[in-house]
């Protein structure tokens, strides 16, 4: 089953979506956030359509690999999923990919989007190992 990654952020929530044998990630699309009950339900809607097994959520990690304030709005959000949804919703780290992401390609729409898919490659080959 295809696993979906979410990367939160301030103004837009970026996607991405594993193969159906969960071995590759893509960029899917790049969310506008209204709140964290619609977000999540956009997401949710988002996993229905894609026949989601798992969602993961992005947890930005501080330097020192603590929760901070960013990783304390993720884990709301994984709550908030979790509460609506019988999906299994796991937090991972994603500390890095948004600069992986932009080393890739500069400022286009899909960045976020992109930083999505380098940590659900990471949990991807985390899984396969």
């Amino acid at each position: 089953m295809r696993v979906l990654a979410v990367d939160p952020g301030d103004a837009r929530i970026g996607i991405a979506i594993s193969d159906p044998l969960a071995v590759i990630a893509r960029p899917l699309m790049v969310i506008e956030h209204v709140s964290r009950e619609d977000d999540a339900a956009r997401i949710l809607q988002l996993a229905e359509e894609h026949y989601v097994s798992t969602i993961l959520v992005g947890l930005p990690l501080d330097e020192d690999g603590e929760i901070g304030p960013q990783a304390r709005k993720s884990m709301r959000l994984v709550e908030e999923l979790r509460r609506q949804s019988k999906f299994e919703v796991l937090p991972w780290d994603e500390s890095s990919s948004t600069k992986l992401a932009e080393a890739m390609r500069k400022d286009d729409e899909m960045l976020d989007a992109r930083a999505a898919a380098v940590f659900l490659q990471d949990y991807l080959n985390v899984q396969a190992a």
